[in-house]
Parts: structure tokens; sequence; C-alpha cells
């Protein structure tokens, strides 16, 4: 088939290289504008454009596809279907028109739960015991659009983002060459959406009211942006009495029993924190501007006395 690659993020590229293994024409690749990034701040092209770029694709990077002669463009690339993922930009109805079989997009949850932007953490932080890929028949609206193919994955109790992505990736440029074989019949999408909003910074901030469970699914979910982290205040660091001091929390396990301290206090002196309910034991940690280190080499160099509190 003749097809166009529109993405941004990691999580469109093994879709890219198994439509190319599958002997389909790539003819060309969208993806967002190239951003500052890095110390220098020189602008980097996103993931996909780079995997395209290697591949020989023709990469375009339209800031928008609202503007008519972006639109013509897209047209006349005679598509029999564009392959979305991850792209972050709005398909407006001209463009998901364009193509024979329209535009299919890989999304990763099992619609209608998890319409949004940030799917993969928003299913983690729930709790929820399954996720998995949607290949949906694009339409105007936010992840509204018919099923094509389904299928999940479990998420177990060790389960972080980074791991989940992975194989939701891989699963989902599986279920597109099906879709592209198969055609299978769109069908509509049952009720009862949710919604996974954008992340923000603020959403890694920990509140150790919650329960360790909670906290421990936020570590897993928000790893590795915007990441989880907590307040020291008055932390000894060398010997020297510091200001208040941010620690991010990398990883962590649950002890559930009940820690008979206010939250956020430092209970014993392998860095044990109370919890709403139960105790959350770091693994890995980082002050800001080091290494991430595991808890216990960590603590060597950076004792935390019992009676501490986070924030």
């Amino acid at each position: 088939m003749r097809l166009a690659v529109m993405g941004s993020a990691a999580f469109a590229i093994p879709a890219l290289h198994a439509l190319r293994e599958a002997g389909h024409e790539i003819v060309a690749a969208y993806s967002q504008a190239p951003r500052p990034a890095g110390r220098g701040q020189k602008p980097r092209p996103a993931p996909l454009h780079q995997a395209a770029a290697a591949l020989g694709i023709p990469v375009r990077t339209p800031i928008s596809l609202r503007d008519s002669a972006e639109q013509a463009a897209f047209a006349a690339l005679a598509l029999d279907a564009a392959v979305v993922a991850s792209y972050g930009l709005i398909l407006p109805p001209a463009v998901l028109a364009a193509p024979r079989r329209g535009c299919l997009n890989i999304h990763a949850s099992l619609l209608p739960r998890w319409r949004g932007a940030a799917p993969i953490q928003a299913a983690i932080l729930a709790g929820d015991r399954e996720t998995g890929v949607t290949i949906m028949q694009m339409e105007a609206g936010l992840d509204t659009g018919p099923i094509l193919l389904q299928e999940a994955v479990p998420i177990g109790p060790e389960t972080d983002a980074p791991a989940l992505h992975d194989t939701l990736a891989a699963l989902g440029a599986r279920l597109l060459l099906r879709a592209l074989a198969e055609n299978p019949r769109p069908q509509p999408q049952p009720p009862g959406a949710t919604y996974a909003a954008k992340l923000r910074r603020e959403d890694g901030h920990i509140d150790w009211r919650r329960p360790a469970e909670a906290i421990g699914r936020q570590i897993r979910a928000l790893n590795p942006w915007p990441g989880t982290f907590t307040t020291l205040t008055g932390a000894t660091l060398a010997g020297t009495e510091a200001p208040a001091t941010t620690l991010k929390i990398l990883a962590a396990t649950i002890d559930a029993r009940a820690a008979l301290a206010p939250p956020g206090t430092v209970i014993d002196a392998e860095l044990g924190i109370a919890c709403g309910e139960g105790v959350l034991r770091p693994l890995r940690v980082q002050w800001p501007g080091r290494s991430a280190l595991a808890v216990a080499e960590f603590l060597r160099g950076h004792p935390i006395a019992p009676g501490r509190r986070f924030a």
C-alpha cells in the first residue's frame, strides 16, 4: 500500500519499521517540527523524524495542517492510508478524508478507556489490571473513532511506564499490519469513556498523605517524565546543614504495615517513609545535579536520620 506515517514520539517507530519490512511503500513521514533541546538548546528532530530520515523517507514538519496548501500537498500524495501514532497535531477533516482508506490511529489503550494524551500513564496511575492497543479509524473527535482491532496486555505490580510503552508500541505495530491486511469492519466505541490528560510537571509531586500503594503507582507511571519528587527540609549533606532540597524517587517498593508516624516522616535508617497508609521504601533516588543511586549507596554518602520529614 501507498502510505504516510504521521508521528513524533518514539511510540511510532516500531510501526514505521514494521510497515517498511512488510513491503508497504512509505512515501512520506509527518512529524512535529524540531524543538530546542539539550544544554545548547539547538533544534532537535522528533524521534520519528530521525528514524524516518535514517531510512531515506522524506519527512515533512508542518506547524499546522489547517493550512490549505498543506492539505493540498497531503492530498497530492494519493495515499491508500495514513498511519497516525503519537503525532501531536490535529488532523482536520480534509486530511482525514484524503487517503483512500482514511487515517488509522494506533492508540495505547483499550478505547474508550483512556482517550487523550497520556493513556499509558493513566492506566498505571489508576491501578488498572490491564490495558492494550486499539487500532482506530480516525474521525474529528478526540479518540472517538470506530474500533478496527484491539488487544489487551496485563499490567503487573511492578510494570512501569517505559516497559509498558515498549510493549504497547510493538503490539501496535503488529495490530496495524493486521488491520491493513484484513480491513476489518469498524465497530463503534461502547459508552463509558475516560480521559487521560496531558501530564504536567506538578503531577510528579508526592503527597505523603496518600496510601503507599498509590504513591508507588505514581512513581512507576511518571518515569521518566515528569518523574516523582519530594522536598526534604534541613537535610544534612556530607555533614553540612542544607536548605530544602528536592529528592527524586525513581523506584520504590511498598511495605503495607502501619507506619505509626505522620505522613512524610522517615521512620528508619533505610529511608522508609510513612504514608497515609503503609510505608514507601525507595530503591533508587537522585539529588538535583547528582547521579541516580541505589538507596543504600545514596545513604552511605547522604545519611537521612529517622524523624526527618518530607513534604
